[in-house]
């Protein structure tokens, strides 16, 4: 596994996991109208450098010393995957302009505190898209890669 394949599974699970958090205290606060459990607890920070160090040293690490980091395939892969990310955030762009119109309505206001949270989840929805073009155009099995 190269470096560019690291990254973007890294990306992934990290995006997921933000996903989930984001699921978790959207249901704990707007649907069980509670903060969540050890919300003013500090074990957030630690285990986000926990994960960043561990991340960093998995990332930075060579199958051997002659691999190179990046390639024309590797750079290839990328140009594609960031085309792929590129047209999902106009897409997404466009669709959070027409869904809101349908929830509230025509004359319906959207509070302004939405609207951050908007553009991170379109961020995040496009990380997610770089990283599975990223690990699609790789396949399931190396090309080319000696174990």
């Amino acid at each position: 596994m190269n470096k560019t394949q690291k990254i973007a599974w890294f990306n992934l699970v990290g995006t997921l996991l933000c996903f989930a958090l984001g699921i978790y205290i959207v249901v704990e606060v707007f649907i069980l109208r509670r903060l969540p459990e050890g919300f003013g607890r500090f074990w957030g920070l630690p285990a986000f450098w926990l994960i960043t160090g561990v991340a960093i040293i998995f990332i930075r690490k060579k199958q051997s010393p002659a691999e190179v980091d990046c390639d024309e395939r590797d750079n290839f892969i990328k140009k594609r995957a960031v085309l792929a990310s590129f047209v999902s955030v106009w897409i997404l762009l466009f669709a959070s302009s027409i869904i809101p119109r349908f929830i509230v309505g025509q004359d319906g206001s959207i509070p302004v505190c939405l609207l951050p949270i908007i553009n991170f989840g379109i961020f995040l929805i496009a990380m997610l898209v770089c990283s599975v073009a990223i690990l699609a155009q790789y396949g399931r099995t190396g090309k080319g890669e000696k174990a």
